[in-house]
């Protein structure tokens, strides 16, 4: 049994998360899924998620290819969490390309191809804007 893990916020969830989640469990038979709580992604990004932590926990666990999830608490746990998890691989998105490489100690690490054009940041700029358009059109 080859066991996948993979982190993320999963914020305003879409096809490009749908994908890469799909692609990760591809790779081996258990896919264990670390979601950002909402303190960490306040840290990391500077704002809080659309949802919180509870809820995007939800949609993660709800979906088939997912088999376990757990809150992510720490940046600097991700060793940890590898151990924990018995991870035999770490799959994250091809933007954190060489940033995960010190764990290969640990577990193989694979980045995949992110989906092209679609991103939470995107989709929440667009909603952003498309709102300022139509408050602006009243």
């Amino acid at each position: 049994m080859k066991r996948i893990l993979t982190f993320g916020t999963y914020d305003l969830l879409h096809v490009g998360h749908v994908r890469l989640l799909k692609r990760a469990a591809a790779l081996g038979s258990h896919l264990t899924v670390g979601v950002s709580s909402d303190e960490l992604n306040i840290s990391k990004k500077g704002r809080g998620p659309v949802y919180s932590t509870a809820e995007r926990m939800e949609i993660i666990r709800s979906l088939n290819c997912v088999d376990h999830a757990f809150v992510e608490h720490s940046l600097e746990a991700k060793g940890d969490y590898i151990r924990e998890h018995k991870a035999d691989v770490l799959v994250m998105g091809d933007d954190w390309e060489g940033r995960f490489d010190i764990f290969k100690d640990l577990c193989e690490v694979v980045y995949l191809p992110r989906t092209e054009g679609i991103s939470t940041t995107y989709l929440i700029s667009s909603i952003s804007e498309n709102k300022k358009l139509a408050v602006g059109d009243v």
